[in-house]
């Protein structure tokens, strides 16, 4: 093998034997990287086949205009449910929410705390008191409105009471 270059090379001291090993290693590692880029488009060919599968052009175009479709009808269900919601909570500031009870002995003949004061109100502390009184006679039942936690009527000790832990009931959860 009379080579000028391998003859230069040999003239600087440098065994062509291993530039030969190194170019092998080179063309090897190449040759495994070739090997996983044609594994990874098999790979992606094969997705992209079954994608395709039975599908034309015009067929396609219809399946995604169909997902639009579908879309605009989530967006339109999402912004009624959303009105709903609005709806749900603004009729939930008038429903009554806060709850107060105090049961008592309304005559010393009785015992066992048969009569009550029950406080019903709603976020703005509108709503009502009923107070039951039970005795050998008869029961006697009474309602005061609340507008604002106050009553226009003079309220008993135990109707204070009860107003007082349903006003209260939110300061208790928090």
């Amino acid at each position: 093998m009379n080579s000028p270059i391998l003859e230069y090379l040999a003239s600087y001291g440098i065994d062509p034997a291993y530039i030969i090993i190194g170019l092998l290693a080179v063309v090897f590692i190449l040759l495994i990287l070739y090997i996983m880029v044609v594994c990874k488009m098999r790979k992606l060919f094969r997705i992209y086949n079954r994608f395709m599968k039975g599908k034309d052009m015009e067929s396609m175009e219809d399946v995604i205009m169909s997902q639009f479709d579908r879309m605009e009808t989530l967006e339109q269900s999402v912004e009624e449910n959303t009105g709903n919601i609005k709806k749900m909570e603004e009729n939930l500031q008038k429903a009554y929410q806060k709850v107060g009870l105090v049961k008592y002995d309304a005559f010393r003949e009785m015992s066992g705390s048969l009569s009550y004061s029950f406080a019903l109100l709603d976020r703005k502390d509108n709503g009502v008191v009923i107070s039951s009184m039970y005795s050998r006679e008869g029961c006697y039942s009474y309602a005061k409105e609340i507008i604002h936690g106050e009553s226009a009527i003079n309220l008993s000790e135990e109707e204070k009471e009860a107003l007082k832990k349903a006003i209260n009931v939110d300061k208790i959860q928090d």
